[in-house]
């Protein structure tokens, strides 16, 4: 090996592991240097980190992946053990991610986290023993890049930012199933390389005006379910909750309603996993978004979330051993299970009261239409009881299967489940398996496009078991490993956000052949002839549908879906369980 290539690797160690530049970088902030009206751009927000890593050794800045800008997105992990391993940091660590800038106008985490970082390795705020911080510093990069003033019409600030939709156009927040973006393929790895225990969300909320600067989103703890949702709900919420109000910072949940004051009462907002605390907690990662309003001025709220998530990095260093046994217990339970519930909702029966500090409001005529529109009165705060309907039961059970069979000719769907890090094997040779098998009874699809897709929805399926052939290489697919609530959540398609509720199989709602009712017609009479069942079932229908009775193409459709003719592709879901 050549010399001048050793000392060259053994510099580059050297460096790596101490304070790697004597430049007097400064780290004043942009948001600080502008008296807290102004939010870093992309390019200013990674030369920060980067320096702050050059610096400091108990920072370390990597490039992950893509995004559909053309940029990589990043992590920046800072740990007092310089130890950014994380096979080595799971061990005796845990772990808190904070993901930034999903809507890049909602900046204030953006900075918040920058200012977090930088007070820690300085020795303005105490650096956390046990518990290893990750932060995605940008997201939607290529929301970052396209920055406006006037697209966060009901925002206070800050100057400039930037928009929504990435680099396509996409919500990333409603990207974590479907993963049509570069950015959700990328985020998708981070997640599986970082394995967090807690995960934080920072975000600018949109709705009601009320007095908080801060409001939390805690993933819906009936969801999560058992020891962990209990531990979110009775444990690590009113902990949050206490340590920011001993620091004169009031908290409550996201006030979620539209154009109507809160004092009437609102719902936990249900967190499915398309969106980003709804996807971490299918891997049992504790869940938040930071919701700071809107109206509040930009210094106060990049304030707020700054000392948010600094009580949480306290509750998560005084718990996290809690944490990672309740967490190892979830995991363990699950083959237990018999049932899994994949869809919700809102139980009526169980309520809490909150003391909601909020302003009067009043509907008032509009100056512009005519009509009666919500104005509030700042002057006229008040503190209230009001209902906060937080509890949720299952809508909908599925029984738990011992395994999926998945064609291998379904790529799309293959290539999800490694993006996420699902196990499976592969048939050896071509078998015949009793199965259940799922036909699509109904649904419904919307009539405007949502994120790039027709979502259906209410979907409904006919289960039947039955013998089928699979060829060498289709897949068996266990439930019972780490990625269990992902598995399930996605394949099950009548949960909200399945791959087939995402339109992942909508070939199968197509008929692919048909028939001339002039050629049909006399084959289906010579049916009804020779197969009596058929003919009574045929003339049972037409007496007990009027509808039916009328039309002559439903009839003959009725007949030739009842025949050997009809295809057996058409609303036959292409995955297949085996039970238990």
């Amino acid at each position: 090996m050549n010399k001048c290539y050793i000392i060259l690797c053994l510099l580059l160690t050297i460096s790596c592991n101490s304070k790697k530049n004597n430049t007097n970088f400064d780290f004043t902030t942009v948001f600080e240097k502008s008296k807290g009206t102004e939010t870093a751009t992309y390019d200013q927000t990674i030369t920060f980190y980067t320096n702050l890593a050059l610096t400091y050794p108990e920072i370390n800045i990597e490039a992950i992946g893509e995004t559909d800008s053309g940029k990589p997105l990043h992590i920046v992990t800072l740990n007092s053990n310089v130890n950014f391993n994380f096979e080595d940091i799971r061990k005796n660590n845990r772990v808190l991610l904070i993901n930034n800038g999903i809507h890049p106008g909602e900046s204030d985490g953006i900075d918040a986290t920058m200012l977090l970082y930088r007070d820690i390795v300085q020795g303005k705020i105490d650096s956390p023993k046990n518990t290893i911080l990750v932060t995605i510093p940008i997201y939607n990069v290529g929301g970052s890049l396209n920055r406006n003033s006037t697209s966060r019409t009901n925002q206070n600030g800050p100057k400039s930012y930037g928009f929504r939709g990435n680099a396509r156009n996409f919500d990333l927040n409603r990207d974590f199933i479907k993963n049509d973006t570069k950015n959700a393929k990328t985020f998708a790895q981070i997640f599986h390389k970082v394995k967090p225990d807690v995960f934080i969300d920072n975000h600018v909320s949109n709705g009601a005006d009320y007095q908080y600067t801060l409001t939390h989103l805690f993933t819906q703890h009936n969801k999560l379910g058992g020891d962990l949702g209990n531990y979110l709900h009775s444990k690590m919420m009113p902990e949050l909750e206490k340590q920011l109000s001993n620091a004169n910072w009031d908290i409550t949940p996201y006030v979620n309603v539209f154009n109507s004051t809160p004092e009437k009462g609102f719902s936990q907002f249900m967190d499915s996993p398309r969106y980003s605390t709804g996807y971490t907690t299918l891997f049992n990662t504790l869940g938040m978004m930071v919701e700071t309003h809107m109206l509040k001025p930009y210094k106060q709220r990049v304030e707020g979330t700054y000392e948010l998530m600094i009580k949480m990095i306290e509750i998560t260093e005084r718990d996290g051993e809690e944490i990672r046994a309740i967490r190892n217990k979830t995991e363990s339970e699950f083959a237990l299970k018999t049932t899994h519930p994949i869809d919700w909702k809102i139980d009526t029966t169980q309520i809490t009261t909150l003391d909601f500090k909020g302003f009067e409001g009043d509907m008032i005529s509009s100056e512009i239409t005519g009509a009666k529109r919500l104005k509030y009165n700042r002057s006229k705060p008040f503190t209230k009881k009001i209902k906060y309907r937080n509890y949720f039961k299952p809508k909908k059970e599925i029984v738990i299967p011992q395994s999926y069979i998945i064609p291998q000719g379904l790529h799309s769907i293959i290539d999800l489940l490694k993006r996420n890090n699902v196990t499976f094997t592969a048939l050896v040779n071509d078998s015949t398996i009793t199965v259940e098998s799922y036909k699509i009874k109904n649904y419904e699809s919307r009539k405007t496009p949502y994120e790039g897709h027709y979502l259906h929805y209410n979907t409904t399926i006919t289960p039947s078991i039955k013998q089928m052939h699979f060829k060498k290489g289709d897949l068996i697919v266990n439930t019972n490993q780490s990625g269990f609530r992902y598995i399930i959540e996605t394949l099950e398609p009548e949960a909200p956000d399945s791959f087939f509720n995402w339109n992942f199989f909508d070939t199968i709602l197509q008929q692919k052949e048909g028939f001339s009712p002039y050629v049909w017609e006399d084959n289906a009479l010579a049916l009804l002839k020779t197969d009596p069942a058929l003919k009574a079932s045929f003339e049972e229908k037409k007496s007990s549908d009027k509808v039916f009775s009328k039309n002559w193409y439903a009839q003959l459709d009725w007949l030739h879906k009842n025949s050997t003719h009809y295809e057996k592709a058409h609303l036959q879901y292409p995955i297949y369980r085996i039970k238990k």
